[in-house]
């Protein structure tokens, strides 16, 4: 009786597709997987949609802030007055600047007004001097989209070669803004504060961002911490 053959240690497994189609184990996996791809789609896209209307309605302002306080004796607090000065650079009309200065002087009435400082020109404790400077970096494109990438594959369902092109490379304009704010003893002139605050981003609107750069600017009044900080800011979109 001839000696019988032992039993393949593999055995050729095959999966019945739901139309009908025989299937080998990797092509069954890969049909498997898009199916499950295109189940989660629509989840995911919910996801996504949640997640940018809870971050559509507010925007940050990230703030570096440098302040010095040099009080000579009692510190500023609420009830105190002051009034504004302005440069001679600040009163010329020629100067063309983002915000005028009666523009900027009332975003800083409105930031002093939470600290309980009380605007009276005619009476003033302290005098501020306040500017405001923007620098725009503009944006650039690339005038080459990139050097193309060449990807070569083998395995059991076969070789496959492909080729891509890496899209375009665009940067956004820059705004880099700077707001100081000097205080002085109206009776000596001397500095007893002085603070400013530094922002850069994409966003155009000055309007919106300066206030929110002066109250950065202005926290921790009137006994700041030693050295730079980060404060953020939010406001809306």
């Amino acid at each position: 009786m001839p000696p019988t053959k032992p039993p393949p240690l593999v055995r050729k497994v095959s999966f019945r597709y739901h139309l009908g189609f025989e299937l080998s184990p990797f092509r069954a996996y890969a049909c498997s997987m898009n199916h499950l791809r295109l189940r989660a789609l629509p989840l995911l896209l919910l996801l996504a949609a949640a997640l940018l209307a809870g971050c559509s309605g507010l925007r940050l302002v990230d703030n570096d802030v440098l302040s010095y306080a040099r009080w000579q004796g009692k510190p500023a607090e609420p009830g105190n007055t002051y009034r504004f000065e302005r440069l001679p650079s600040q009163q010329s009309q020629a100067v063309r600047q983002e915000q005028s200065q009666d523009q900027l002087e009332a975003m800083a009435q409105a930031a002093l007004a939470k600290l309980g400082l009380v605007h009276l020109p005619e009476a003033p404790l302290f005098i501020v001097q306040l500017s405001a400077t923007t620098v725009l970096q503009p944006g650039y494109a690339s005038s080459w989209p990139g050097v193309p990438i060449v990807s070569i594959g083998a395995g059991s369902a076969g070789s496959q070669i492909g080729m891509a092109f890496p899209m375009m490379r665009h940067e956004p304009p820059l705004y880099v803004r700077e707001v100081q704010l000097i205080l002085r003893d109206s009776r000596s002139l001397q500095v007893v504060y002085e603070t400013r605050a530094r922002h850069s981003g994409p966003w155009s609107d000055a309007r919106a961002l300066l206030p929110a750069m002066l109250d950065a600017a202005l926290s921790s009044f009137p006994n700041p911490p030693q050295g730079p900080r980060r404060v953020d800011v939010q406001i809306a979109r």
